[in-house]
């Protein structure tokens, strides 16, 4: 206080024509003094108080003053105070200078008292006077001249309360008025979120709850009757002794109570119960306000949505209290508000709650299963979508064959949809989780993303749900969570990062917002994450629309017996590309497919080319590259054969590419010859593996060009390679087999199988039966062969197999030319010949499909015989000299062929 007596301060409310409330400075953490200063040597008409009727004119009075002076900056002195009410009166002027007191006078809305003794009449009391004149001859305010505006300025405040005047009680007002703007001016302020107020203009006066929030209690008081125990008479109307003086009496006809005292006990406000009352009385009281009613609870109070200006913004006044904690959030009376409402009062909380703000002083958080995560972001290309709500990125800084590269994430606060069954259990809507995965996947993969991530999560892998807060639990795994943005588009502005993927998902209807607890983290974006959500549920969008979709149903033919895929390869042959999916990589050359259009899934791998198998170098290579070049892409496939374990053989395209070329011309796969005139870019493979070995690439890294036998060939017309060839068989009208002129790997065979060394032996073949002419039976007694060359001995059976009636003419003629040539058994030269037949000679007894080897001496080479349920009673050098068509149709010679091995 200044030494003249004058004190600074700012109004704080206005309670009537000639009356404020003006508090002081604060000190830190304390309340301002306050004073009710009455303007000293004037009066104003007096308000009603609930009920009944103002004095004309009293609310245009207080109505100036108020917007005279609320919130205003003012300085007072006291001048005198009346010790019997403790009413202090002054003199009050605002910035300038203004004497408040004179400017209402001037506007004929108070009067200047009569003065006591006339002649002692201060300069301040003549100003004041002369003012009043002037407003009288204008006749203005009170001094008005006008018919009927004395009873136009009286103000009849309603008997009936709104509960009393609406036929449907508070309920009903609220229902109809709901999401209503209804103006008024708050009278009273009974703790931080509760108010009172005048509706205007209908002056009802109603107590309003804010809803969302409630603000510490500034106490009560409680009242207690304590009956005293004396009664006139303790005798009942029976005669009978009175009960204990311990229980309460019970009054009957001839007892009375003499005397009752009434007494209070007072609960004291709650910790920083004044201070929200302040803090609301400073922003509200004496003021304008919106009201917007949201609803009631049981006992038929009104909660509502509290706005007020300040200066050209309007403030919610539930957000006030919460960001400066002041109140706490209440889910119940939440709900009765809009989703972004709710989340903006949700994060003031939480804020007020880091901050340990008034009422969260000294909160401690309890602990939770999630860890923020600072200063983690990273650019990479997507490629694999694990789920609807997780995905793989591969880091553009770390390079691709490293462990850490790819890096799973998942988006932060969201959910797959669920809907509670009739059992009361919480189910994931199948359709719509793979419709979110459908739509990551179309939108992401092969993508660039700016990933960002922001908080941990431990799990229990066996029911996936929160972990307790345990360590060294087995069960356990970290999931990592973060906020994907797609890249923005060209030209745009304002969002650096692009569209918010988890957002996205929510605007469709495609998942859940995760309702955090108030300590737990989520995403950066909450806010948008809740208010796409909320965009989503009022337009009915996907899951909200509560609709039943059929099940998808695929025909897994990786799981069937190949027999079943086999028989499908028919129905596949129909057309000659398909459109697929690739779902998983098995290796660098096998995957699993989905094909759409004929909703199965199949096995599938690249025809001739074959990749390194498991834990062999370069397969994990092979892998990542297939993994971030056609993992879950939209594919085209050419299937030419299915093999004997129901696995698709043929060529896949991605984007017009043949990813076999890919593979080969990398240096991650081999090229076999085996099946390879099936394929119709097979010249364009083997280029690619040509480029992979000169340049020595992976599993051509040891490769050595002159260790390679180099084969002949001429160029041919549009850069195919024609070569001079043997055939060898023929297996169809289409197919054959061929041996390359001036190979070397033939020259080597034939010289391994020259050096092989042979017992001698003479075949013998004896008739016992000599009833059967030459036509019917056949007696064989081998020539010797030249002593350069050696010959599989054979030891005859003691029979002669008749043999087939349909040879032919040609095979007689043979037969008949040799017919002279051998001894008759029991002769001479028959004897001779079995005796030089060596006694250790093991007996060589071929079985059915055995497979031989044999020199004939027709050429003296060495051919491949196989043995055929006939015996064929004739020597070796016999079948070589016969054309095909006299050899019986059980006797099968198949050619030798240079790439297949040679069984003895």
């Amino acid at each position: 206080m200044a030494a003249s007596g004058w004190i600074n301060g700012k109004v704080k409310a206005v309670p009537s024509g000639d009356t404020l409330v003006i508090m002081g400075r604060a000190k830190a953490e304390t309340l301002p003094p306050e004073k009710s200063i009455t303007l000293s040597s004037i009066i104003a008409p007096r308000l009603a108080l609930r009920y009944g009727s103002d004095e004309p004119f009293a609310w245009d009075s207080r109505e100036f003053l108020r917007k005279l002076c609320i919130g205003q900056d003012v300085k007072f002195k006291v001048e005198y105070i009346i010790p019997a009410s403790g009413r202090e009166f002054g003199r009050v002027y605002l910035a300038g200078d203004q004497n408040i007191a004179s400017l209402v006078v001037a506007q004929g809305f108070a009067k200047v008292k009569q003065q006591r003794q006339k002649g002692d009449t201060s300069p301040y009391v003549t100003e004041l006077l002369r003012l009043e004149e002037i407003a009288r001859d204008q006749g203005l305010g009170c001094w008005s001249k006008e018919p009927g505006a004395v009873e136009a300025s009286v103000r009849i405040l309603p008997s009936l309360t709104i509960a009393e005047a609406n036929p449907s009680g508070t309920k009903g007002f609220v229902a109809e008025m709901k999401g209503k703007a209804l103006q008024a001016i708050v009278e009273q302020v009974r703790d931080g979120s509760t108010i009172r107020v005048y509706l205007i203009p209908s002056f009802s006066f109603v107590q309003v709850y804010v809803a969302g929030v409630q603000a510490p209690s500034m106490g009560r008081r409680l009242p207690s009757v304590v009956a005293q125990k004396e009664v006139t008479n303790n005798v009942d109307a029976d005669g009978k002794a009175s009960r204990d003086a311990q229980e309460p009496p019970i009054l009957g006809t001839l007892q009375k109570p003499v005397a009752s005292a009434v007494t209070y006990s007072e609960i004291p406000p709650d910790r920083f119960g004044k201070e929200a009352k302040h803090f609301t009385e400073t922003k509200v009281l004496n003021r304008e306000v919106r009201i917007i009613l949201e609803g009631t609870d049981s006992f038929d109070n009104m909660f509502a949505s509290v706005y007020y200006s300040d200066g050209n913004t309007a403030k919610d006044l539930a957000l006030e209290l919460a960001e400066n904690g002041f109140a706490k959030y209440m889910e119940w009376s939440a709900n009765m508000l809009g989703a972004e409402t709710k989340r903006k009062l949700k994060n003031a909380e939480l804020q007020a709650k880091k901050e340990q703000l008034r009422i969260w002083t000294g909160f401690q958080p309890p602990v939770t299963n999630t860890t923020a995560i600072h200063n983690q972001k990273f650019t990479g290309k997507v490629i694999e979508v694990v789920n609807g709500y997780c995905i793989i990125v591969a880091d553009d800084i770390l390079p691709g064959g490293s462990p850490s590269a790819e890096r799973r994430v998942n988006l932060s606060s969201i959910r797959p949809p669920k809907l509670v069954d009739s059992f009361g259990e919480s189910k994931t809507i199948e359709h719509f989780a793979c419709a979110a995965k459908e739509f990551l996947r179309t939108r992401l993969i092969g993508k660039q993303v700016h990933v960002s991530m922001e908080y941990s999560r431990r799990i229990n892998i066996s029911n996936r749900q929160v972990a307790a807060n345990k360590t060294n639990i087995v069960d356990d795994k970290i999931l990592d969570y973060g906020s994907v943005f797609l890249p923005p588009h060209v030209g745009s502005s304002g969002n650096l990062l692009g569209a918010n993927v988890a957002e996205l998902l929510l605007s469709r209807g495609c998942a859940d917002i995760t309702r955090h607890r108030d300590y737990e983290e989520r995403s950066h974006h909450y806010d948008a994450l809740l208010a796409a959500y909320s965009r989503a549920e009022k337009a009915k969008k996907g899951y909200h629309a509560k609709k039943d979709y059929p099940a998808t149903h695929m025909n897994d033919l990786t799981t069937v017996p190949a027999k079943k895929a086999r028989d499908f390869f028919h129905l596949l042959q129909r057309n000659k590309r398909h459109s697929a999916v690739v779902e998983y990589i098995f290796s660098g050359h096998r995957f699993k497919l989905t094909m759409p259009n004929e909703t199965s899934t199949i096995a599938f791998s690249f025809s001739c080319v074959r990749c390194p198998g498991k834990n062999e170098p370069y397969s994990d290579d092979a892998i990542a590259l297939m993994r971030r070049t056609i993992l879950q892409r939209d594919v085209e496939i050419e299937i030419e054969a299915v093999d004997r374990t129901g696995t698709f053989l043929g060529s896949l395209w991605e984007s017009k590419n043949n990813m076999a070329y890919v593979l080969l011309q990398s240096g991650l796969a081999k090229l076999s010859s085996f099946g390879l005139d099936r394929i119709s870019e097979a010249q364009t493979l083997i280029r690619a593996e040509k480029y992979a070995q000169q340049k020595k690439l992976k599993v051509w890294e040891n490769y050595n060009e002159a260790e390679v036998i180099p084969q002949r060939s001429l160029a041919g017309q549009n850069g195919k390679e024609t070569f001079k060839v043997i055939v060898t068989e023929v297996i169809g009208g289409g197919m054959f087999y061929a041996q390359i002129v001036g190979d070397r790997r033939l020259d080597n065979i034939r010289q391994e199988l020259a050096s092989m060394k042979f017992n001698d032996a003479s075949d013998t073949l004896i008739a016992e039966d000599f009833s059967y002419t030459l036509s019917d039976t056949l007696e064989v007694q081998p020539e010797h062969t030249p002593s350069d060359t050696s010959e599989v001995g054979v030891e005859p059976k003691n029979h002669v197999v008749p043999l087939r009636f349909k040879w032919s003419s040609l095979f007689k003629d043979e037969v008949d030319t040799l017919k002279d040539e051998i001894p008759p058994v029991g002769t001479s030269e028959a004897e001779d010949l079995a005796a030089n037949v060596p006694s250790d000679v093991v007996p060589f007894n071929p079985t059915k499909g055995d497979v031989v080897l044999a020199q004939f001496t027709v050429d003296n080479s060495w051919k491949r015989a196989m043995h055929s349920p006939f015996i064929c009673p004739l020597p070796p050098f016999l079948l070589t000299s016969l054309p095909p068509s006299a050899l019986p149709p059980d006797c099968v010679l198949p050619p030798t062929q240079h790439h297949e091995p040679i069984h003895l």
